[in-house]
């Protein structure tokens, strides 16, 4: 029995996938900070500070949409 797949359903899917990517690279953007900083660098900290800074605001947004969707009400088919 094959299901359908509606573009709301592709979309949803690609923007989680997205929401990940940018989550891995702002994992990337602090363990970068943390080892540049390991080696002495003040700039080091800076880039960790950034990437932890971009992840806080990820979270935000997230949180955001979340509360704006649940505002709405239940998506009507």
């Amino acid at each position: 029995m094959a299901e359908e797949v509606s573009l709301a359903f592709l979309a949803r899917q690609l923007e989680r996938v997205l929401d990940r990517l940018g989550a891995i690279e702002d994992q990337i953007t602090v363990l970068t900070g943390m080892a540049i900083r390991h080696d002495g660098s003040l700039a080091g900290l800076a880039t960790e500070v950034r990437g932890l800074v971009r992840s806080v605001e990820r979270v935000e947004r997230r949180l955001r949409k979340l509360e704006d969707e649940a505002d709405a009400g239940p998506p009507v088919a």
